[in-house]
């Protein structure tokens, strides 16, 4: 049997009643970790809770746009396990569509709130725990490749992902001499509730346009891709690893189209 790679660590995964929380809550309990599946999805939530295990996981309802949600989400994981080693703040939104000459201005402001505001408050409060129980932890929050290629993503949620990155850098600084590391995880596209409007589309349509125009060919990426990177970030293997942008693309962030017209 592997090494079990989180044994005795507890996580807070915010966003993980599906998609790629969901595939991060199993995955890191399965390598030891007791993980609160921190979510508005009541219902989902606890299908994630009992598909794990009550020994290993536990649900709490966590708006991550309230704080006094945020700062008891914390609180009822270390007075459950004692600690909080992991925080993963993965919840998030796509925002509106089309130009930025029709903006809803009111929904700019809630995708902002929830995939920027929303992961400050959760690094604030987590970091707070562990500096004050002196744990030398580890802090993630879902990117994108929108975090830094305009252009592939929503105005909002390209916004919002840019800000976060800053964050991530910012908060790698403050908490550097605590021990506490932050880091961020960056995907392409993939399907998920979020990217299929909670199943108004198609998965494998999803699927199929992310392979269509990925740089990297023979594979598409799914969410346990991103919750083995989010694996190796929380774990002792990234020890030294903080203020990085991780980035799960394929390379498409860092490459150009522009030959593929030219006959090599």
């Amino acid at each position: 049997m592997s090494k079990l790679r989180l044994e005795g660590k507890v996580a807070i995964i915010t966003g993980a009643a599906s998609g790629i929380g969901e595939a991060a809550a199993k995955l890191f309990a399965e390598h030891g970790a007791f993980v609160v599946i921190a979510d508005i999805q009541d219902e989902l939530g606890n299908q994630v809770v009992a598909s794990i295990g009550p020994e290993r996981a536990s649900y709490r309802r966590c708006d991550v746009t309230n704080e006094k949600q945020v700062e008891e989400t914390v609180a009822y994981a270390i007075e459950k396990y004692g600690k909080l080693d992991i925080m993963y703040s993965n919840a998030g939104i796509i925002g509106p569509l089309g130009s930025i000459l029709d903006m809803d201005m009111s929904q700019f402001d809630k995708t902002i709130a929830v995939n920027l505001r929303g992961s400050a408050t959760v690094v604030k409060h987590a970091a707070r725990a562990m500096v004050a129980n002196k744990i030398r932890g580890s802090i993630i929050c879902t990117g994108s490749v929108a975090s830094t290629v305009g252009g592939s993503g929503p105005h909002s949620y390209t916004v919002s992902k840019h800000g976060l990155l800053g964050l991530v850098h910012s908060a790698a600084y403050e908490f550097g001499k605590h021990g506490i590391r932050v880091n961020c995880v960056s995907p392409f596209g993939l399907a998920t509730p979020m990217s299929t409007g909670a199943g108004c589309v198609d998965p494998k349509a999803i699927d199929a346009m992310n392979e269509k125009i990925a740089n990297l060919k023979g594979i598409v990426l799914q969410t346990n891709h991103v919750a083995g990177v989010a694996l190796f970030l929380a774990s002792d293997e990234s020890a030294y690893v903080s203020g990085h942008n991780l980035v799960v693309d394929g390379g498409v962030s860092v490459v150009t189209s522009i030959l593929s017209t030219v006959k090599m």
